[in-house]
């Protein structure tokens, strides 16, 4: 009599898969469910104080100092002066939660990295969340009144200005977009360095290239005036040298185990 097991059937080897999966999708649930409430909290409470029209007044505020006297926007839609201080309304509360709804998307992939790869990970986090906040920022409190000054000093006198709310929004939406993705630039240069693609020493040496490139993006989306295109340029060169200088640092102490140790016995 043989005392050896059973032979196992296909079911039975995937008997035990089915019950982690669940689980994970439950986990991957009730994250989006905590990072969705972050959001609706948020929006209830921008909704209570200051109010979806005062918002739009704030985010209005660059272009109305710079229209003609009495000029104000318009809306040409019925909808419109309803729909757009919400969609502001949910995008303010979204950027509000965004440390929240990040969070969340940590905690339910951290488990699955490497201790080496949580050096990496949260800090990228962070960070690409801070500097694509400084990113709206800046466009907003310093661009944009660069922008809208540039635009009436070229409009024709026998021209009243009265911009429509919706294309305003897509264009603040644009901008904000623009400026935030331009400042991630370090947070990329860290990773196509961590990642392998290209050394701390061809960053320095392709330097140039990058000033180039960064000439014709910032030509292409920012609005056709000299003044933001020149101040987008020269921060995105800066965020370049910071990024090289910061992937200097996460490249030693975001090694893998194996890899350190070849470093100190080759």
């Amino acid at each position: 009599m043989s005392d050896s097991p059973p032979p196992k059937n296909a079911d039975d080897e995937l008997a035990g898969s089915e019950q982690p999966f669940v689980q994970h999708l439950v986990e991957l649930r009730d994250r989006l469910i905590k990072a969705a409430l972050a959001i609706g909290i948020a929006a209830a409470c921008l909704a209570l104080f200051p109010g979806p029209s005062a918002l739009y007044d704030i985010l209005a505020a660059p272009l109305i100092a710079h229209l003609p006297k009495g000029a104000t926007l318009i809306a040409t839609n019925v909808i419109s002066p309803f729909v757009v201080p919400l969609k502001i309304m949910f995008m303010a509360a979204f950027m509000i939660a965004l440390p929240i709804v990040l969070y969340q998307v940590w905690a339910f992939v951290a488990p699955g990295l490497y201790s080496h790869e949580k050096k990496l990970v949260l800090p990228l986090v962070i960070s690409s969340t801070l500097l694509f906040f400084a990113g709206v920022a800046f466009s907003y409190y310093f661009v944009f009144g660069q922008v809208f000054s540039f635009i009436q000093s070229f409009a024709p006198k026998s021209i009243t200005a009265a911009p429509d709310i919706e294309e305003y929004l897509s264009f603040v939406i644009g901008m904000f977009l623009a400026f935030g993705l331009a400042f991630e630039v370090p947070v990329a240069v860290i990773l196509v360095v961590r990642m392998g693609l290209v050394s701390v020493a061809q960053l320095r040496e392709y330097r140039g290239y990058f000033w180039v490139a960064a000439a014709v993006g910032t030509a292409l989306v920012t609005p056709p005036d000299a003044g933001s295109m020149i101040i987008l340029l020269m921060v995105v060169g800066s965020l370049y040298e910071v990024g090289i200088l910061a992937a200097q640092m996460f490249l030693k102490h975001t090694k893998a185990p194996e890899e350190a140790s070849e470093a100190t016995n080759p």
